[in-house]
Parts: structure tokens; sequence; C-alpha cells
């Protein structure tokens, strides 16, 4: 015997029923993918120095490393991404593995090791191809745009699932204050420093618009009343998409050759 129909037309307001944001995190499998990419880059770096027999603040710098992006080699492509592999000195190498496991596994442990690899690797490409394009004589290398990525794809993360996660302003802000530090320590290294290395703050800046734009595309959302999600989702693509594909023309368009200078490196 069926229910009544008015008890079936009442909402569900039973707050037992409610699968909330923290209710999704899973440890197992675990989130390989930022541990990896820790890993690799952490084991580059004792190459270099191993081979080098140099570890400073800001070395060492390999600039004859296949994996450095160089403008006078820009048509090896994978020079783009794997830039990322590589760190100038300990203090930077730590910063960024630090603040991408703290900003990362909780989004991975959540969203799945997929949606951050591409979270990540649009960061990264993201920071070398408007390098190229704003800074076409800078040499980058640093894992930095793929970092800013992730702090800032917690902005559409909060947006997408703010009525199901708990402290959501809190967690925001958190990633905010991690980020402000990296700025600000940078910032005040160099002013400290007078052969410390330059920052990107054009890689930083087009990797954290990569994160906002991405993570509103593939971020999972928790809340079923999302009436607009599929078309913002496209939108977010579409920009993105746009913007990657136009750097890459002018790469291909703008093919000069720059000769290698210690002075054009950045971070």
């Amino acid at each position: 015997m069926g229910r009544p129909l008015s008890e079936e037309l009442l909402p569900i307001t039973n707050h037992g029923d409610r699968k909330y944001y923290a209710d999704n995190y899973k440890c197992w499998p675990p989130p390989f993918f930022i541990l990896s990419i820790t890993a690799i880059q952490l084991s580059v770096f004792v190459y270099y120095t191993a081979i080098t027999g140099e570890m400073t603040i800001t070395g060492p710098v390999p600039l004859e490393s296949p994996f450095i992006y160089r403008p006078d080699k820009r048509h090896h492509i994978w020079r783009f991404l794997i830039y990322a592999f590589l760190h100038a000195g300990y203090v930077h190498l730590a910063f960024n593995l630090v603040v991408q496991v703290l900003v990362g596994l909780p989004l991975e442990m959540v969203h799945g090791w997929w949606r951050v690899l591409v979270l990540y690797v649009g960061g990264v490409l993201a920071g070398s191809l408007a390098t190229s394009v704003l800074h076409s004589d800078i040499y980058l290398l640093g894992a930095s745009g793929g970092v800013y990525a992730l702090m800032a794809a917690h902005l559409p993360n909060v947006m997408l699932n703010y009525n199901s996660m708990h402290f959501a302003i809190l967690r925001l802000l958190g990633v905010i204050f991690v980020a402000c530090a990296d700025i600000g320590f940078a910032l005040f290294s160099q002013s400290q420093q007078s052969d410390s290395l330059p920052v990107s703050y054009i890689s930083h800046l087009s990797g954290a618009m990569a994160g906002l734009a991405l993570g509103v595309a593939i971020l999972r959302s928790f809340d079923p009343e999302q009436p607009h999600a599929k078309l913002t989702k496209w939108v977010a693509t579409g920009l993105y998409t746009s913007c990657v594909i136009f750097a890459m023309l002018y790469n291909i368009m703008h093919s000069s050759v720059y000769q290698p200078s210690m002075h054009s490196i950045i971070l």
C-alpha cells in the first residue's frame, strides 16, 4: 500500500539522508598523482644536484637540461610541460612541493586523480605558453603554474559544493593564506638576495587563471541544484581552449631564436 499523495509531495527534510562534501573523501585508492609528481620532482632535483655538485638557495640551474623551457628550443614541444620537473634551489623546490601536497591532496581525494592531473598539467601548460607570448626571451623552470592552478581550483570547488561543504569559507581562506605566504616569501627573498632568480608572475597568474577555468569545467559538483552547471562548464572549457590555441599559433608564427642568459631565467 503506497504512501498518501500529500506525504509524497513533501520535501525531504531529514538531514541524516543528506550527503556532505566530506563524505566523498577517499583514502583508497590512494591519491597517487600528487604523490608521484612530487617524488619525480624531488628525484630530478637530487639528480642534478648530484651531477653538478651544487645545492644552494638558487641552484643548480641546469640550462642544458632537456627539461627546461628555452625560447631557442621551443620546437621541443615537451619543454612546455616538463619544465615543471626542474627547480632552482632547495627553497624553490621545498615551497612548491609542500604547497602542492597541501592543496592537491584534498582535491585528489575527492575528485580523483585524472581531474587533478588535468588541472595541474593545464596550469603548467598555461604558465609556459603565457610566458612564451608575453616574455618571449625568457627561460622557465619550476612547477608554479601547476601549483597555482591547484590553489585557484579551490575557488570553483567551493562554489560548486558550497551547500554541502562544512566550513567552506574557512577552506577558501586557508588556500588564500597559503598563496599569499608563497608570494610574500618570494618577494622577501628577492629583496634580501641580489643574486636570486626573478619570479615569473605571468606564469603564476596564468596558472591560476587556468585552474579557475578548468576547475569550473571538470570538478565534480555534489550539489544537485546546479541549473546552469553544464553551460558554465562549456564556457570555461572554451575560454581555456581558445587561449591555448592562440598561444600555440603565436609560437608557430613567431619562432625567433634567443641565446641563453642567466639574466633571462625565471621561476
